[in-house]
């Protein structure tokens, strides 16, 4: 696989941020976000869909990890 152009990254992210906002939106409901995660398919090579959902997860997972060791 050759390495994505700046332009076809960008694409990429550009799909990616708007699903990921949605999903915060809308408590991770993926079926409120469908639209978006056809566009970020269609638009990121699927290697890279694996790793930013895995990197999503992670990134939720340490996130609510965090906050629930945090005193107030």
């Amino acid at each position: 696989m050759a390495a994505p152009s700046m332009k076809e990254r960008q694409v990429c992210w550009g799909a990616r941020d708007p699903y990921w906002r949605c999903l915060d939106d809308n408590a991770d409901d993926a079926a409120s976000c469908r639209q978006l995660r056809s566009l970020f398919e269609a638009s990121c090579p699927q290697q890279w869909i694996k790793y930013f959902d895995k990197r999503r997860d992670y990134l939720k997972f340490k996130e609510n990890f965090v906050s629930a060791f945090t005193v107030n």
